[in-house]
């Protein structure tokens, strides 16, 4: 008679599941939970939030009524998804787990900058092959009528003039005013920044509405533009100074509202840099007789370098991108129009999606490089510090 051997390894009869087992369906439990959680957590977010526009008699067509509901279903609903990441993710083995969390928590941004950008960016480049219409494709058509058209041409140029001043000048007088800023006493010092930063708490409309009035051509002796009050007290005859497209005149007035606007910030970030060089370097520079003028160009600059090319460079995009100001002031009459003000006229005037979904990706297709050095020249900051 044969006795059956017993495994060693396996439970006694009646006895606990292994722990291991029990771990392992309760991590099932929590991934299972975790997706259901986020499927429908997502999709009732989804759903509500197309009701706004689907059923807009629920909420009494109300708008105020729309923005409190969109508000509390977007960050709740956020909350909830959140909890069912973090619910999916301690489901997963300890170490794969431990890896995943910093991405796990950076999807939900990741997944809404896809479907805000992204997706709209692919939207964008396939209309610039449609008809204006969208209707049709029409192959490069859109892009052949764009660099056929003067105007395009025109506020190409417009757009490089601006691209050469703006940034430079704003840097130059940033510099400049951190400098100065930086012998005052810590009273002036805080007053003078304050005064010169102000202008970055004005929208571009508000500045523009402004400078506006600085510009105003009023028929009569008697001028309410500030600039044309100074020219005819100093003997000068009142001008239309917007309309001068000598020396590209117009153009440069324009821009010195987006200098004004962007000089605070670039005093605030390079005088951030003057700071952070060691007083012993400038000391030891002095010593051996250097005057102020070298201790500028071979002490500060140098040591300034990464903070003047990230201004640069944030301002060049800026500047890339320039709409408000021209829309306002001149809507690009007078041969001051730029690329995004152009774009807007062909969508918004003339209805032409197609033309104006090709500007568009020009514009992106400029703007792209700049944020890649951008990137770049962010991270090999951080890689020196």
């Amino acid at each position: 008679m044969t006795t059956a051997v017993e495994d060693p390894g396996a439970p006694a009869p009646g006895s606990a599941p292994d722990s291991g087992v029990v771990h392992g369906r309760a991590s099932a439990r929590k991934i299972g939970g975790g997706l259901v959680g986020m499927v429908v957590t997502g999709y009732v977010m989804y759903t509500v939030f197309m009701s706004f526009s689907i059923l807009p008699e629920v909420y009494f067509d109300s708008a105020v009524l729309i923005g409190v509901v969109a508000v509390v279903v977007g960050v709740g609903g956020a909350a909830v998804l959140f909890y069912f990441l973090n619910m999916l993710v301690e489901g997963l083995p300890q170490r794969a787990s431990l890896g995943l969390i910093p991405y796990a928590y950076l999807l939900p941004g990741l997944g809404f900058i896809s479907l805000m950008l992204i997706y709209p960016a692919l939207q964008t480049i396939n209309f610039s092959f449609a008809d204006q219409d969208s209707e049709s494709y029409v192959g490069l058509e859109n892009y052949k009528t764009i660099f056929g058209s003067e105007a395009f041409r025109s506020a190409i140029f417009n757009n490089l003039l601006w691209l050469m001043i703006v940034p430079a000048v704003t840097v130059a007088l940033g510099t400049i005013v951190a400098v100065l800023a930086d012998r005052l006493s810590t009273r002036g010092e805080s007053v003078s920044k304050s005064v010169i930063f102000l202008p970055m708490a004005i929208s571009f409309v508000g500045a523009s509405a402004i400078w506006g009035l600085v510009y105003d051509f009023s028929i009569g002796d008697e001028q309410v533009g500030l600039l044309n009050a100074i020219w005819t007290t100093l003997g000068g005859e009142a001008q239309t100074w917007l309309s001068i497209e000598t020396a590209k005149l117009n153009s440069i007035l324009l821009m010195v509202i987006l200098i004004w606007l962007q000089v605070g910030f670039a005093m605030i970030l390079l005088s951030s840099a003057i700071k952070g060089v060691p007083e012993d370097t400038i000391e030891a520079a002095r010593i051996d007789g250097a005057s102020e003028w070298q201790i500028f160009w071979q002490v500060l600059i140098p040591q300034m370098k990464g903070t003047i090319i990230t201004v640069f460079i944030t301002v060049l995009i800026l500047v890339l991108k320039v709409f408000d100001i021209v829309y306002v002031l001149t809507n690009g009459r007078d041969n001051t129009d730029v690329i995004a003000n152009l774009f807007f006229k062909e969508l918004f005037a003339r209805g032409n999606a197609g033309v104006a979904s090709a500007i568009v990706v020009i514009l992106l297709l400029a703007v792209t490089p700049v944020l890649i050095y951008q990137v770049r020249h962010f991270r090999q900051e951080e890689m020196n510090r």
